[in-house]
């Protein structure tokens, strides 16, 4: 069979083309996770960086193995470790990918960047990717979880982390578009680690709804009309941080499983839904009220957040 003309790249096959783009992956014990990450990104993105924060498990030699440019340090919190990236890491192209190490990229994602990355002039400085989520091995498509936008992909001098101590996005100074092709998850460490995480990230998103103001000004503004994440800060910050304790997770629960349809995912959708929008909810409103008792932080619910630039 004749293959494709020598010298033409249109007709590159897949194995043969690069993409002009840097992929950045932060881990820590990721031995279950990280290979699946870099199979995707293998022989497709121009770099591929691993961030560890000095696992202690097979995570560096499987991400050296696979040809990852892996560096370690310290870990801070998410955003200061983003940040850092974005910051110190040795880039040779403009734009940045940030994915999880429970994460990978569908086929249909990695030809639409390619072929976005490929058109020259003015655009978009930023992308969000659609996140699909897979849990109890069964694709959830319900309780608007198929709704889900991440900004991973951007021209890394306009863009940056917010600092929060959880739930951080990244911010981009421009226009930014949305993508169609499907960002992968699946965690394979098992629900008990699940659980080990969402106890940790409950108290810092505690300590978040306290924090007076942020440590350097870097915020995403909550806006009704903005982006998936900007609506839903503004939802946040506007309607959820208002209601009263501990009604907060049955209403959302409510609100997930019954009325956006989570029901229809079986039991995998009723064990996440059960987790995630009340257990891991509700765990965030014994954690902050366990703080405000303390007397560890002032006791006074913070004020409304001002306006700032975008992150």
């Amino acid at each position: 069979m004749q293959g494709p003309p020598a010298g033409d790249p249109k007709h590159l096959t897949d194995a043969m083309a690069t993409v002009p783009l840097a992929v950045v992956i932060l881990t820590y014990n990721e031995e279950p996770n990280i290979a699946r990450c870099l199979d995707s990104v293998a022989g497709w993105a121009g770099q591929v960086f691993v961030l560890d924060s000095f696992s202690t498990d097979r995570t560096v030699q499987i991400a050296r193995g696979r040809s990852a440019d892996v560096h370690q340090r310290a870990f801070q919190g998410f955003a200061d470790q983003r940040n850092w990236a974005l910051a110190y890491l040795p880039f040779g192209f403009d734009w940045v990918l940030f994915l999880d190490a429970d994460e990978w990229l569908s086929e249909p994602l990695k030809r639409e960047i390619a072929d976005r990355l490929s058109r020259e002039g003015d655009g978009p400085v930023g992308y969000f990717l659609p996140r699909r989520h897979r849990f109890m091995g069964r694709w959830l498509r319900f309780g608007g979880l198929d709704r889900t936008r991440l900004l991973r992909l951007f021209r890394r001098e306009r863009g940056r982390c917010e600092s929060r101590l959880v739930d951080e996005h990244f911010v981009v100074d421009g226009p930014t578009a949305a993508l169609r092709g499907d960002l992968l998850t699946e965690d394979r460490k098992g629900i008990g680690a699940w659980i080990d995480r969402h106890n940790r990230y409950a108290r810092l998103e505690a300590r978040e709804l306290l924090r007076q103001r942020q440590v350097d000004g870097t915020r995403m503004r909550g806006r009704l009309w903005g982006s998936q994440p900007e609506r839903k800060r503004w939802i946040r910050e506007r309607l959820w941080n208002r209601l009263p304790l501990f009604t907060r997770p049955v209403l959302l629960f409510v609100y997930r499983y019954v009325l956006r349809g989570g029901f229809l995912d079986g039991g995998a959708g009723l064990v996440y839904h059960l987790l995630e929008s009340f257990w891991y909810r509700l765990l965030i409103d014994l954690n902050y009220r366990e703080l405000l008792r303390s007397g560890e932080i002032e006791a006074e619910a913070p004020p409304p957040l001002r306006a700032e630039a975008r992150r």
